[in-house]
């Protein structure tokens, strides 16, 4: 009989201990549940306000929690913007993998490939207004400046690979300048197309393609 009393202490500690190592994880659960609920209400007031107008006390009334909730996961509001900011770059990127890959002139025309990618990425600014708000905002902080310059520089190049093989004459330096200006005029687009809704929306997204396969006719010809 003691020996069985021994066994059961032993499964009660063990149960014990495993209780106490489950403790941790429910509270780091609850912690990223609740860092997600507040960025999401931050993306909301930036894309509606602005990062400058913006403030702790509206991101924190949009959460419908109180500020001193905000203030146990983030110090103010330039480390939501950077937090927030950078998972919508990391997610963009990802974009970039499966979008801008090198094509195949012979088996895709220009028209396909600037649709396609046109299409996905006013897609993403579309269901994460706030990117757009972070990203040009005229008092964004450093350190989302440095990510979104390295992000650009990164498209520019991945629209490079893209255009090269369509322009095998053409020589490197002239490349990079095309693809410069293909992502101005993106950009430049963008902006306007954000500005509307529903078919306007559309029809101003109809005519990016339009300016961005009219300029590159001459560069890649007629095919």
């Amino acid at each position: 009989m003691p020996e069985k009393t021994e066994k059961a202490g032993a499964g009660t500690a063990g149960t014990e201990t495993a209780a106490a190592e489950d403790r941790p994880r429910r509270r780091q659960a609850r912690g990223e549940r609740r860092i997600a609920q507040l960025l999401e209400a931050a993306a909301r007031v930036f894309s509606t306000t602005g990062y400058t107008a913006a403030s702790t006390n509206a991101i924190a009334r949009e959460a419908g929690v109180s500020p001193g909730t905000l203030y146990q996961f983030f110090p103010n509001k330039e480390a939501i913007a950077i937090e927030l900011g950078s998972r919508l770059m990391h997610e963009m990127r990802q974009s970039y993998d499966e979008v801008l890959t090198p094509i195949d002139p012979a088996a895709t025309p220009l028209e396909e490939v600037i649709a396609g990618t046109v299409d996905r990425f006013i897609e993403f600014n579309c269901r994460h207004p706030a990117f757009f708000a972070l990203m040009h905002g005229p008092d964004i902080p450093g350190r989302i400046a440095e990510e979104h310059d390295a992000l650009h520089t990164t498209l520019v190049a991945r629209v490079e690979t893209i255009l090269a093989p369509f322009a095998p004459d053409a020589p490197p330096a002239a490349v990079t300048r095309t693809a410069q200006m293909c992502v101005g005029i993106y950009k430049a687009g963008l902006e306007l197309i954000l500005a509307h809704e529903d078919d306007e929306r559309e029809a101003y997204a109809q005519e990016l393609k339009s300016a961005l396969l009219c300029y590159l006719r001459p560069l890649v010809g007629t095919s």
